[in-house]
């Protein structure tokens, strides 16, 4: 018909049309978001957190062999292993009193006891990551334990263990992959354990404080720690 022009409004109005679904969709998100509870958005945002910085929280350097009651061992001669507790158990328990390494000549077996740590007036015992002797001990601990706390993979390694069959320890302890998956499902077993509230006792750059465990469980820490660090 002469005069008369078809508009499409479809296609002159497509745009508007989908801005205006768009903040719909994203209103209806957010009212649905602020009708949570706010003990429920508060976990929801925490975990979210966490979720971005575990990974970053406990370290677990390579070329170390890690046992899942949370102590280490590194090669350093033929039949040699230097021995120590890993950062997951170091801020876990947080600033320590003293350290009882056995004596040089002592035999020690993978999965017994290892040694013993007190913090405050309480005995926590860890595992011993391999087999073998006794050969040397760190006598820097002794005198200053906090040496563990600031560089447990370094200056505060505890023992040194002549191990007869290095190659048989080590297939029964972690590294590389393995090592770094088990961490980041220790963390999460630890947030379940005290009821999500991990990333709560965190330092300004996101990372936790030394003596989780104490911090949020007052009464009852020495138990979680037994429990990770695989105590009966």
């Amino acid at each position: 018909m002469e005069g008369f022009t078809y508009v499409d409004i479809f296609a002159t109005k497509g745009i508007e049309y989908l801005l205006v679904i768009f903040f719909l969709l994203l209103f209806i998100g957010f009212w649905r978001f602020l009708s949570i509870p706010a003990r429920e958005a508060g976990e929801i945002v925490l975990q979210a957190g966490f979720a971005a910085s575990r990974s970053e929280w406990f370290s677990l350097p390579e070329g170390r062999y890690y046992h899942q009651g949370h102590s280490w061992a590194a090669q350093e001669d033929k039949n040699i292993m230097k021995v120590g507790m890993d950062d997951f158990a170091v801020k876990l328990l947080g600033r320590l009193k003293s350290v009882v390494v056995p004596e040089t000549g002592s035999r020690l077996e993978q999965g017994e006891k290892g040694w013993n740590l007190v913090v405050d007036s309480k005995s926590i015992n860890m595992l011993s990551p391999v087999n073998g002797e006794v050969i040397e001990i760190n006598k820097d601990i002794l005198n200053s334990p906090e040496v563990v706390n600031q560089d447990p993979y370094g200056k505060g390694w505890l023992i040194k263990v002549k191990v007869p069959k290095i190659n048989t320890d080590t297939k029964n302890l972690l590294s590389g992959k393995l090592a770094r998956k088990w961490m980041d499902e220790t963390v999460n077993t630890l947030r379940e354990r005290i009821g999500g509230t991990l990333g709560l006792v965190s330092q300004d750059g996101g990372l936790p404080v030394n003596g989780i465990a104490r911090a949020l469980h007052p009464e009852e820490w020495d138990r979680i720690a037994s429990e990770f660090f695989m105590i009966s």
